[in-house]
């Protein structure tokens, strides 16, 4: 048995593990790289794949950094299942035609520009995929239950358990027979904090020989939820008080859902005197109505606020803006007012034009509510570069800057270790994957003090042998 990573080794994005045993090749996760151009160089198909030997694909969940590049395995050829639970395949199908939308809306501004100025666009420009290799993706997608065995090659058999990160999202537990050898082998996926809006908390299994395990965040606990919602209500205060914009780079699936799940309490509790917002993602008004689909996903507290009426109040104030008419229209609404638009890291979508036209003043208040990647423009504003380069234009930025952690989908250091304390058996081996060097080496540290083992912290396509 061996794995190698074909991507989230060293960096967060583009998730992808190829294991191999005698009898089978499977692949988890075939995620997008995202952030500067040189990371995004890295969107391709390796030759190690070899796409059309491989007898299955998992997908832990819908999130472009670990579905992004499936429909490139679908345009080479790939003859098998992709394995997934029902709501992971309709926030993919979601999250992948908007992929391949905004390339080839990215592509047709390159071309008009090059036009313009009598050159030809770099061939690297074209889109990755388009609308039919996305269909393509989706009619090989076979929901699985929770929590229910399914046979997915010869000699592997997968389970799927609750991660609590997204809608639908899972740590996958495979158990391998190869020859008279056995192992348990656990990818975490992504995993999500305790307590998150509408989602049910993580639910780990136990007794794996072997983890490949997320640490995007294995160096720092989150901030309190309550102490960030407090700091949030503080925030949105200034911004009527000034008079101003509060912009929100926001993840159309999952952090969208779980802000106007905050906004509703805030709003109905009087605690925030209630100022319109305007959600200007088509994504994300679609991936709330995903949501809408799958109650059977909710958690308690969530279901409890539902019939409260808390979302409908909420809701009166709530503007969704489908088309790029409505977007721009938004552009002459006199503040204060809350703007939700992807992308959560600020790389791509609606929320760059207005950043372009509001980043610099100081009224606008940004508020960045999830990670952030190298090289991607909510970095930079987390990092406070004073000049940044927003679809072309360099802009002072001036607008105020709020950085909150407690939103955060992924656990924290303290609950990535009590996750893994549940899951290992005595002389497991760890992998740690899905996180920035920094990161993996803290948690790696806490991770030998507690077992006396030392995680691997693999490179990207370094074999590992099983």
């Amino acid at each position: 048995m061996q794995l190698t990573p074909y991507g989230a080794a060293g960096d967060v994005t583009g998730s992808a593990y190829l294991l191999e045993t005698s009898e089978a090749r499977v692949l988890v996760d075939f995620g997008m790289f995202q952030g500067n151009r040189e990371t995004e160089a890295k969107n391709i198909v390796p030759d190690g794949l070899r796409v059309r030997e491989l007898h299955a694909v998992i997908l832990t969940h819908g999130h472009l950094d670990h579905c992004g590049r499936l429909p490139l395995l679908a345009r080479r050829g790939y003859p098998g299942h992709i394995h997934c639970t029902s709501a992971t395949r309709d926030m993919a199908h979601l999250v992948l035609n908007d992929a391949a939308r905004i390339m080839e809306s990215d592509y047709e501004r390159k071309c008009r520009k090059a036009k313009k100025k009598g050159y030809k666009v770099c061939r690297d420009d074209a889109p990755l995929y388009d609308a039919d290799d996305v269909e393509d993706t989706i009619r090989k997608m076979r929901p699985v239950d929770y929590g229910r065995p399914i046979e997915v090659a010869t000699g592997i058999t997968a389970t799927f358990y609750e991660a609590g990160h997204m809608l639908g999202s899972a740590s996958v537990m495979l158990e391998i027979v190869e020859g008279t050898s056995s192992r348990r082998v656990l990818f975490s996926g992504d995993i999500g904090p305790t307590g998150l809006p509408f989602l049910r908390d993580p639910e780990p299994p136990t007794m794996a020989d072997v983890v490949i395990m997320e640490s995007t965040y294995g160096d720092r606990i989150h901030r309190n939820l309550g102490d960030t919602i407090d700091e949030f209500a503080h925030i949105l205060d200034m911004a009527r008080q000034q008079r101003g914009r509060v912009l929100i780079p926001a993840f159309a699936i999952g952090r969208t859902q779980q802000l106007l799940y905050h906004f509703a309490e805030l709003f109905s509790s009087g605690r925030v005197e209630p100022m319109p917002i305007y959600m200007d993602s088509p994504m994300g008004i679609e991936a709330t109505h995903i949501y809408e689909r799958h109650p059977e996903l909710f958690d308690d507290e969530t279901l409890a606020v539902s019939k409260s009426g808390k979302f409908t109040l909420m809701l009166r104030n709530v503007h969704a803006t489908h088309s790029r008419e409505e977007s721009q229209a938004i552009n002459r609404v006199r503040p204060p007012f809350i703007l939700i638009a992807g992308s959560g890291m600020a790389t791509a979508g609606r929320i760059l034009h207005h950043m372009r036209l509001y980043l610099d003043d100081p009224t606008t208040h940004v508020v960045i509510v999830g990670y952030q990647a190298r090289g991607s423009l909510g970095r930079k504003l987390v990092d406070k570069q004073e000049v940044v380069s927003v679809l072309g234009d360099k802009i002072r930025v001036q607008a105020q800057v709020h950085t909150l952690g407690g939103f955060s989908a992924h656990a924290g250091q303290d609950e990535l270790l009590a996750w893994h304390r549940n899951v290992v058996r005595p002389g497991a081996r760890t992998i740690l994957t899905h996180g920035e060097d920094e990161a993996r080496e803290m948690l790696a540290s806490k991770i030998e003090q507690e077992t006396g083992q030392r995680p691997l912290l693999p490179t990207y396509e370094q074999l590992i042998q099983l």
